[in-house]
C-alpha cells in the first residue's frame, strides 16, 4: 500500500485521499458561521460524537441517524467523497475531521463555526487503532502490538502523531468557538455531557429530548444501527471478518493488552511529549 505525506501527516494513496483534496480543504474550503465540526484524532470517539451531534441537531429524533449513513450526515472534510458531500450540503452543515490544527481549513479562524474536539486516553486510542488497522485494507498490516506501539508513539500512523494533534488543538482551547471534551467524560456522564454540548451549541433541549439523545447514542443502539456501525463500508476498504468498526466502546481496555513494561514505556514517551501542556486529563 503506497502512501503520501502532507505537511507531516501520512495518508494512503487510494481514491479516498489526495494531496489536492487536502490542499483544497486547508486553503480554499470556506467555513460558514453556522458550521459545526466534530474533530478528533482517529479512534477517540469520533462516531460517538457524530451520533450525539446528529441527534442534538434533530432535537433527539432518531429518524435521521437511522436512515442515512453517518458519513453523509457528517462528512469528513479531508476525504475526496466527504469534501464533495460537504460542498453540496446546504447550510447549516454538520462536518467531521481528523485533521490536525495546522492543516485544518484556514477559513475557520475568521468564522464563528463551532468545533467540538474529543480527546481520549492515548493508550486506549492505540489499542483501538491497532485492532481497527487489522481490518483496514488501505493501510499495511499493523504487525504485533509491540511493533504497532513503536509506530504509534513515533507518529508513523494515519493522521500522524497523537501528541502533535492534541497539542495543536489544545493551543486553541481559549477560543470561544472550540469545545473540548474527553471520551472518558462522555462515558462517565453522557447526559451531563450532552447538556454541556447543547449549551455550547446554543441548542437547549428539554429533558425528554436529552433522554432520547442519550438513549440513541448508546453503544448498543449504535452497534445495532447499520447507518452508524459502518457495516455499509465497502469490502474494498474494510475487511469486516478481520475487525469490527465498533469493537467494545469502553475505557481502559489497554489494561487487557499492555504488559507493565509496555505501559511504563508508553508513559515515559507520553510525559516527554506532553511536558508543558497546561491541561489535566482524566487518565493522568
Amino acid at each position: 500500500m503506497t502512501s503520501f505525506t502532507y505537511k507531516g501527516i501520512s495518508l494512503p494513496v487510494v481514491d479516498y485521499y489526495s494531496e489536492e483534496t487536502l490542499h483544497y480543504a486547508e486553503n480554499e474550503f470556506q467555513m460558514l458561521d453556522d458550521d459545526i465540526v466534530c474533530v478528533t484524532y482517529p479512534k477517540s470517539g469520533t462516531h460517538w460524537m457524530q451520533e450525539i451531534l446528529c441527534l442534538i441537531w434533530c432535537d433527539g429524533d432518531p429518524s435521521w441517524v437511522q436512515s442515512l449513513p453517518v458519513w453523509e450526515r457528517s462528512p469528513w472534510l479531508e476525504s475526496i467523497p466527504g469534501l464533495q458531500c460537504a460542498l453540496q450540503s446546504p447550510p447549516p452543515r454538520l462536518l467531521a475531521s481528523h485533521l490536525p490544527f495546522h492543516i485544518f481549513p484556514k477559513s475557520f479562524l475568521h468564522s464563528k463555526a463551532k468545533v467540538i474536539y474529543t480527546v481520549r486516553n492515548p493508550k486506549d486510542v492505540m489499542i483501538s487503532y491497532y485492532h481497527f488497522s487489522k481490518g483496514l485494507k488501505i493501510v499495511k498490516d499493523p504487525g504485533t502490538l509491540e511493533e504497532y506501539m513503536e509506530e504509534f508513539l513515533s507518529g508513523s500512523v494515519l493522521f500522524g502523531s497523537w501528541f502533535d494533534h492534541v497539542k495543536g488543538w489544545m493551543e486553541m482551547k481559549d477560543r470561544a468557538n472550540i469545545f473540548f471534551i474527553t471520551y472518558e467524560e462522555l462515558q462517565q456522564d453522557l447526559r451531563g455531557s450532552v447538556q454541556r454540548i447543547c449549551r455550547f451549541l446554543g441548542n437547549e433541549l428539554n429533558s425528554q429530548q436529552i433522554e432520547s439523545v442519550v438513549e440513541n447514542a448508546s453503544f448498543q443502539k449504535m452497534k445495532d444501527n447499520k447507518m452508524s456501525n459502518f457495516s455499509l463500508i465497502p469490502e474494498s476498504i474494510f475487511d469486516h471478518t478481520k475487525a469490527k468498526f465498533m469493537r467494545k466502546g469502553i475505557s481502559e481496555d489497554w489494561k487487557n493488552h499492555l504488559t507493565v513494561a509496555q505501559s511504563e514505556y508508553f508513559d515515559r514517551v507520553y510525559w516527554e511529549n506532553m511536558r508543558g501542556v497546561n491541561m489535566t486529563f482524566p487518565w493522568e
